[in-house]
């Protein structure tokens, strides 16, 4: 489907209808399409790389060729199969399908089996194909291998799944974790660059350089540079197992082609014929190559080989030349097949780094989106996949290095399969790489970072978990750079990045999101058909000649490759005729037309033809072509602000990260979850105002806030500096009330190690459990649990011994639910459960609330409902927000907000707030002041308000009105952190710190200088000794040692109750030893000291 149709779809007008028709939470027929894109690029990026782009990987993978026992051995990957996720062998089961929701819940991995055929020969004899199971790889929620592909709503809930579930995320170790989308250069495209720190690769380098990243079709990739030298020569560099090496061009030129010298000349001065400069330039390059004998293409083929084969990890049968070709295959333009293509290339790229050297082009700015595009996580996932299975191949060559001497019977089928049984497994590597996001490669795949890929998709709430799958990252190695020229929002990224959601601090525009319009397409086509249509349009094959010279002649690129040329003056013509056929659609059979380049990850986005407006100019067609709606330039979340055209930008981006810090309604299957942490609002509402955008992703279904009645009233003091009022009678009916799900997995196996007897259970009577547990060992269901409570028992089978552990946390909660989990083969005791308790989480002092315009503040006060200030009409506000939040923010979107509010609850209206729909002309103040006054209330949204102290009319006028407030995951209970007594280090005897281990605030050099600048030495005494690491030690008076005081060793006729004095050992005396107070550190110091040799003398007096 055209993608701009489905925007032309979108709702006309918000309506609350949807709630109160009496069909909300029924289940619908199909899931609802909006929210499923959101998702859609990871899904579709995974299908395609299991499916095609397995195969491509398989037989990209080169053979791996040994020798043993003098017979020379090969192995090749023949092709290879991804099943989904099922039990494992000999479980005992009714279902044999695997379910995501049972790997959260056993906080095990999804994964499916990967089973490839290796085909094997004996000095090129082949012997035929084994089946070989690879290990078991991670399979993508909702891709075509999930087991939940193609559900119903219906039948996901019946699999404890959501009715709405979007997939797009893997499942490893029960947690959910998306690889992120990482922006990287486009591939096969030459990009002029300047880059200063060039120079020091070695002498004569300067700082100008064509890069490369060339990329295969299964998405191996590799990155090449051609530098420019001071003496104009060219140096290729490219990478091989991370190691960096240099090539004179001459040599690459003249190892691909079997042309004659003057040949390889002619190519490299098209279009520059006239220039002396480079002439001589040229000629010194092959002089090079002349000057170290290499005078044919085997000769430099034998000079590369011999050179190079010391790195190559190849046979040693295999002739320099082979090892050379190998390089050149690996290493060297290599989405490119035949030797001649690179050729071409390269000669373009020399010419292209001649211009630009010479300041005749401009430099390309790699942080364009013109030079760049997306790596999904399909094709991430491909890239590792390869890697890992070329490394078993070499693991299983180890093994026959290792193991092969036992081996009785030679090559036998049989032999060879125990071989395979012990190359490595694919199981651990990928577990590794999803789990921590960390990229262990020999490669380096081309990219470069090697951390930070995957991130966790948190259900906090469900603004913030969709938000990781729009996410698009500029890459971990970027953030460490001085330099901001990469976050800067450039004005080609328009509809593509949204210039506001983006969260400020260190990651501040190279965590960008796409915009809600943008698409990535992840299916690549063809282009075998392009290079005819282009010929039939007049440009001239790569190899003949123009009618004109080549300096009036522009060369053609398609995918990488050097198509031809096309004269100058029939160029403007051949643009023409192909953007016709691509705004037409007329040729059906060139899709690739669609697209700037086929193979590259095309990142979308749909605008409109404008109706009727097409005009003819000397037989050229134009397109007017216009946005499909104002603000098709936001990311979906930055979609949900109301009125966001009428705020400061900032703040914009303040809600943009607030709003994925709320707590809200984060999914519908509690009972069958099993995270960590849970955030859950008791009574959310649906916001009265609110964009047309939150109802096309059907919003309702998880909100996160609540309807409050706003003032706008400085009132008491306590609404200083952001702080909120809130009416405590509004707190009394449940205003933001929620609760924290918590969950605990208890593995006995790990508890008591070594004990295969231990299960859940408690023995009758035993006083610890004084009843509160129940006779499997756990707490009963719905059963309050405080501090100090038994939270759990168990009880070896073998001794009857019965243990009991004790609820540690300082708040209360509620045991929400119990689930038993077994092991992978379902033939596990009774020694796994996940213990889910609900931690109620009222509203409290120091709670951090905010509007959706970025006006973050705390709950300083619950003021009682009789002092509350009171409309003529008796309504009392739910909170009190000091107008000095206002003039220096301009969160006049806040303002309209309240006015829109308050008139849609007069009229029973929800107010459509979607961003540039009123305008100077026709402003928001005298649409919503009309409303009021027709509600019969102020034109300009304030009332006169009676003080709740005195009953006193107020004399100014208040602004009140209805605000949709958000209640944020910051609360003062999980933050504030107070100690008196408790651990100390063991070293130094000082408080440790951390608040989880109930440790002290450091109190640093800087609070010890703002003390002393108050003169207050009590104090620091106080704070820095004894409540620190205050000892008494011993002190020698005459020689002022602190390790020489020892206590005297008794005789053994000495009574154990009998005095013993302390003697210096280096006086011999008793009576010159006293006692002071020190830092127990100052000791370990002194300590320390001596170690090295080094006296510390005390003056005592």
């Amino acid at each position: 489907m055209d993608c701009s149709v489905k925007w032309r779809n979108l709702p006309k007008c918000v309506s609350l209808k949807n709630l109160t028709d009496g069909g909300f939470g029924d289940l619908k027929e199909q899931q609802h399409a909006a929210v499923q894109d959101l998702t859609r690029a990871h899904i579709e990026s995974f299908d395609q790389a299991v499916t095609v782009g397995l195969s491509r990987v398989v037989q990209a993978i080169p053979p791996l060729e040994f020798t043993f026992k003098n017979d020379r051995i090969s192995l090749v990957f023949v092709d290879a199969t991804m099943y989904s996720p099922v039990v494992a062998k000999g479980s005992i089961c009714k279902e044999m399908k695997v379910f995501p929701a049972e790997c959260r819940g056993r906080r095990c991995s999804y994964k499916g089996k990967l089973v490839a055929d290796i085909s094997w020969s004996v000095n090129g004899v082949p012997k035929g194909i084994i089946k070989q199971a690879m290990g078991q790889v991670p399979i993508m929620v909702k891709s075509k291998l999930c087991n939940l592909h193609g559900m119903s709503p219906k039948e996901l809930v019946e699999h404890h799944e959501e009715a709405e579930e979007m997939g797009g995320y893997f499942i490893v170790n029960g947690i959910e974790k998306v690889i992120r989308m990482l922006i990287m250069p486009r591939r096969n495209y030459p990009i002029a660059m300047s880059r200063p720190k060039w120079k020091s690769r070695g002498q004569g380098y300067t700082q100008y350089g064509i890069s490369m990243r060339c990329v295969k079709e299964e998405h191996t990739a590799i990155n090449m540079n051609l530098h420019y030298l001071e003496n104009g020569t060219v140096m290729l560099n490219f990478i091989y197992q991370k190691e960096l090496f240099f090539l004179p061009l001459g040599f690459a030129l003249k190892a691909l082609v079997d042309f004659t010298d003057f040949q390889i000349y002619q190519e490299l001065i098209k279009g520059r014929e006239d220039n002396s400069f480079y002439k001589a330039c040229v000629s010194e390059m092959l002089r090079i190559v002349m000057e170290e004998g290499c005078t044919t293409r085997s000769k430099v083929l034998n000079y590369l080989g011999e050179r190079f084969r010391v790195k190559m990890n190849l046979p040693e049968w295999y002739t320099n030349e082979q090892c050379a070709n190998f390089l050149l295959d690996e290493c060297i333009c290599i989405h490119l097949r035949s030797p001649i293509e690179k050729f071409y290339l390269l000669c373009l790229m020399t010419r292209k780094l001649f211009t630009f050297a010479k300041q005749e082009c401009m430099e390309e700015n790699p942080d364009s989106i013109t030079c760049q595009e997306v790596l999904t996580p399909g094709q991430l996932y491909l890239m590792f996949l390869k890697e890992k299975l070329t490394a078993w191949l070499v693991s299983v060559k180890l093994s026959f290095d290792k193991r092969g001497s036992k081996l009785a019977a030679g090559c036998t089928t049989e032999n060879v399969m125990k071989m395979f049984n012990t190359g490595s497994d694919l199981t651990k590597p990928f577990e590794y790489l999803l789990a921590t996001g960390n990229l262990h490669s020999k490669t380096g795949l081309g990219m470069l970072q090697n951390t930070g890929l995957c991130v966790v998709a948190d259900k906090l709430n469900f603004i913030r978990y969709l938000s990781h799958f729009r996410c698009v990252h500029r890459g971990a190695a970027f953030a460490k750079m001085r330099t901001t020229s990469v976050r800067k929002l450039l004005p080609e990224s328009w509809g593509f990045l949204c210039p506001v959601h983006t969260p400020d601090g260190e990651p501040c525009g190279l965590m960008n999101h796409m915009t809600a319009s943008c698409e990535i397409v992840a299916p690549t086509l063809s282009t075998i058909t392009l290079p005819a249509l282009l010929c039939s349009l007049g440009v001239t094959p790569v190899d003949g000649t123009p009618g004109q010279a080549f300096s009036d002649c522009y060369p053609v690129v398609l995918d990488g490759a050097v198509v031809g040329w096309v004269e100058a003056d029939l160029a403007p013509a051949v643009a023409d005729s192909l953007r016709t056929f691509k705004v037409c659609a007329k040729r059906k059979e060139d899709p690739s037309l669609d697209r700037d380049c086929s193979g590259d990850v095309a990142v979308m986005r749909p605008i409109s033809k404008a109706e009727n407006c097409f005009f003819f100019f000397s037989d050229h067609l134009f397109f007017l072509l216009a946005e499909l709606f104002p603000h098709s330039m936001l990311s979906v979340v930055a979609n949900f602000i109301p009125y966001s055209d009428h705020n400061q930008s900032p703040r914009n981006m303040y809600q943009c990260q607030m709003g994925k810090q709320t707590m809200g309604f984060p999914l519908h299957s509690f009972m069958d979850r099993s995270d960590n942490k849970l955030y859950r609002l008791q009574t959310p509402q649906s916001p009265l105002v609110r964009p047309y955008m939150y109802d096309h992703y059907n919003l309702d279904n998880y909100p996160s806030g609540t309807n409050a009645i706003v003032a706008v009233i400085s009132y008491t003091g306590y609404d200083m500096e952001d702080a909120m009022i809130v009416n405590k009678s509004s707190w009394d009916r449940g205003f933001a009330h929620g609760s924290i799900y918590k969950t605990e997995l208890v593995d006995l196996a790990d508890k008591v190690r070594g004990e295969d007897s231990v299960v859940f259970g408690t023995k009758p009577g035993d006083p610890k459990v004084n009843d509160r547990l129940d006779a499997d060992g756990l707490p009963y269901i719905g059963s309050t649990l405080k501090y100090g409570d038994p939270f759990y028992g168990y009880i070896n089978l073998n001794t009857g011994q019965s243990f009991v552990t004790f609820y540690k946390s300082q708040e209360s909660c509620v045991v929400d639910n119990i689930k038993i989990c077994s092991n992978d083969t379902g033939s596990g005791s009774f020694k796994r459960v996940c213990i889910t308790v609900r931690v109620p989480r009222n509203p409290t002092i120091g709670d951090k609330f905010a509007s959706r315009h970025g006006q973050k503040g705390i709950l300083s006060c619950l003021w009682p409902a009789e002092d509350m200030p009171f409309t003529e009409s008796g309504m009392m506000p739910d909170i009190l927000f000091n107008p000095h939040g206002f003039p220096s923010r301009m969160t006049i979107g806040m303002l309209i907000e309240s006015m829109a509010g308050k008139s849609g609850a007069l009229h029973g209206l929800s107010h459509d707030a979607t961003p540039f729909t009123f305008s100077e002309e026709n402003s928001a103040l005298d649409y919503f002041g009309e409303m009021l006054r027709a509600g019969g209330y102020n034109y300009y949204g304030t009332e006169r308000l009676y003080s709740g102290i005195s009953g006193q009319e107020l004399e100014a006028d208040i602004f009140i009105g209805v605000v949709y407030y958000q209640r944020l995951r910051h609360m003062v209970s999980d933050k504030f952190q107070v100690r008196t007594t408790g651990a100390r280090d063991k070293v130094t005897n000082q408080p440790v710190g951390g608040r989880n281990i109930q440790g002290g605030i450091r109190f640093g050099e800087m609070e010890r200088d703002a003390l002393l600048a108050h003169g207050s030495s009590f104090l620091l005494h106080d704070r820095l000794f004894n409540c620190s690491d205050r000892s008494v030690a011993q002190v020698c008076v005459d020689c002022g040692s602190l390790l020489s005081p020892l206590l005297e060793k008794p005789p053994l006729y000495w009574s154990a109750t009998r005095h013993r004095k302390t003697v210096c050992t280096l006086c011999g005396k008793s009576d010159t030893i006293d006692s002071v107070s020190v830092p127990y550190v100052f000791r370990y110091f002194i300590a320390e000291l001596a170690a090295m040799n080094i006296k510390v003398k005390l003056d005592v007096k």
